[in-house]
């Protein structure tokens, strides 16, 4: 039985979902919680041996191979550290889960959408959150926030490099997961201040521990 909570922070590239991951765990274990903040691609062993190829732009991948590197994580991911963090009971974090691979390979490289969904059950072993969290800005705002946080020694990633109209897929994916879900989905505008941005994110969270954990 998974006693734990379950919350997925989500966005285009450059939305900001990576540092204000941070900041929310770093608010619940100050209030006594027990947090695991994790990440996809890459926070298995396993996972951090597909990451290197899964987000290497000189790999050649076709669409399929690529989904299925990402699957693999996520499979591992839950098997090896989400739901054993959620049947010890602790609140889980996690930057990208599924709706990413939606957005991304299904809205983004075209991919059959009810096929991925498919795919995504068998990966996350039915493994859903109990609350997702989208950030979302412009898709211009989101690639200037990654370029300057890239060095000339780290250059844009299969993803970033991307152009402009296949980033714009996937927002509307992200978007559509929300009409879709819009019970466990939660919009949050981040083409704001920081400050701003995370009072709305721990809003929703907060909701969820109250009606959880009364």
């Amino acid at each position: 039985m998974l006693n734990g909570l379950f919350i997925t922070l989500e966005g285009i590239e450059g939305s900001g979902k990576t540092s204000h991951a941070v900041t929310l765990a770093e608010r619940l274990r100050g209030q006594g919680r027990t947090v695991l903040l994790t990440h996809e691609p890459g926070d298995t062993r396993a996972g951090q041996a597909i990451r290197a190829i899964f987000l290497d732009p000189a790999v050649s991948l076709q669409v399929a191979a690529e989904l299925l590197l990402v699957l693999a994580d996520r499979a591992q991911h839950v098997a090896e550290k989400l739901k054993p963090a959620l049947q010890r009971g602790e609140i889980v974090i996690s930057d990208r889960y599924a709706d990413s691979t939606t957005a991304y390979q299904g809205y983004g490289r075209g991919f059959d959408l009810a096929l991925i969904g498919q795919l995504n059950r068998l990966a996350t072993d039915c493994l859903a959150p109990d609350l997702t969290i989208v950030l979302d800005c412009p898709v211009e705002t989101g690639l200037a926030r990654t370029r300057l946080r890239n060095t000339a020694a780290q250059g844009p990633d299969r993803f970033e490099g991307a152009d402009l109209e296949f980033h714009r897929r996937v927002r509307t994916g992200f978007l559509n997961v929300l009409k879709a879900e819009p019970r466990r989905v939660r919009l949050v505008n981040s083409d704001r201040p920081k400050e701003q941005v995370f009072a709305d994110i721990t809003r929703f969270v907060d909701e969820l521990i109250d009606t959880r954990c009364r």
